[in-house]
């Protein structure tokens, strides 16, 4: 049995938990207690604070854990990356108020900034020979400056929503950061062998995230034409139809190119052009 810390609410929870379904490993969604088994994948999922799972894994209370890169480079616990998994991200920056200008980052000099992550700043100012004071708080940090509590705030920012209705502007980018998949450097062979299977099931869904399973029928003097334009994932299906001088060729696209190439496909006389979302992909 291999055992993962996981957020116990927020936007990494509900992430996660869509993530791991995506992967059919089947959780309890009606009762979440602190530990919850799957009934079909050899896993169960122990639910925590986010700042709480670098040390659970790392002192093996936990085996791995799903943790922000944020909260893993903060607590600087000795637990490995296994993956990173491209979903929840965010950045950390330091933000001042919107009214006063920013010559640089010799602006911070013998100011106070709050913070929920001083590890992080603390290493930053140094390593740019910028002395100021830390202030730590949990909680909202934002509002720090509006009620004089500090000069400048270093804190997640994901749509600057919050620094706006705070009157702060986003002046250094430090860090960005998402979801990780971090391990225990210490499992046995048996639990990395069940990790091995879950990181099989991830990667197929993540392999298969913005891509589209596009079918067309296709005018065989243009098939070279139309095959030249796809750039599947290695060379697309081709089947003869029932009407004399036609096929239908089946392709994978990303969704990032998708409009381009079906403007060209269209142009080079392809028709009927069916597209279907992937769940998985195994390569």
């Amino acid at each position: 049995m291999l055992r993962i810390a996981v957020q116990a609410k927020g936007r990494l929870y509900e992430e996660t938990m869509s993530f791991l379904a995506e992967s059919d490993i089947k959780l309890s969604a009606t009762k979440r207690t602190l530990l919850v088994q799957s009934p079909n994948f050899p896993v169960e999922v122990l639910f925590l604070r986010d700042d709480d799972i670098p040390q659970t894994v790392a002192n093996g209370v936990a085996d791995i854990g799903i943790v922000g890169e944020n909260e893993y480079a903060e607590k600087n616990e000795d637990a490995e990356i296994v993956r990173r998994l491209g979903f929840s991200k965010c950045r950390l920056s330091l933000a001042m108020p919107k009214d006063i200008e920013y010559p640089g980052l010799q602006w911070f000099e013998g100011k106070t900034i709050a913070t929920s992550y001083p590890g992080i700043l603390s290493r930053f100012l140094n390593e740019n020979g910028v002395k100021a004071n830390i202030h730590v708080i949990t909680g909202s940090v934002e509002v720090s400056p509006g009620i004089g509590l500090a000069d400048a705030i270093f804190d997640i920012v994901s749509s600057g929503s919050t620094l706006v209705s705070n009157r702060l502007k986003e002046v250094e980018v430090v860090m960005k950061s998402e979801a990780l998949l971090i391990g225990n450097k210490h499992l046995s062979d048996e639990k990395k062998e069940i990790l091995a299977e879950l990181l099989f099931r991830m990667n197929a869904v993540k392999t298969a995230e913005d891509k589209k399973y596009v079918l067309m029928n296709a005018p065989k003097e243009k098939l070279q034409d139309i095959i030249n334009v796809l750039p599947g994932m290695k060379s697309p299906t081709v089947m003869p139809l029932a009407q004399e001088g036609w096929c239908s060729v089946h392709t994978v696209l990303d969704e990032k190119s998708f409009w381009e190439i079906i403007g060209k496909l269209k142009a080079l006389g392809a028709e009927g052009i069916l597209v279907v979302p992937i769940e998985k992909m195994i390569i």
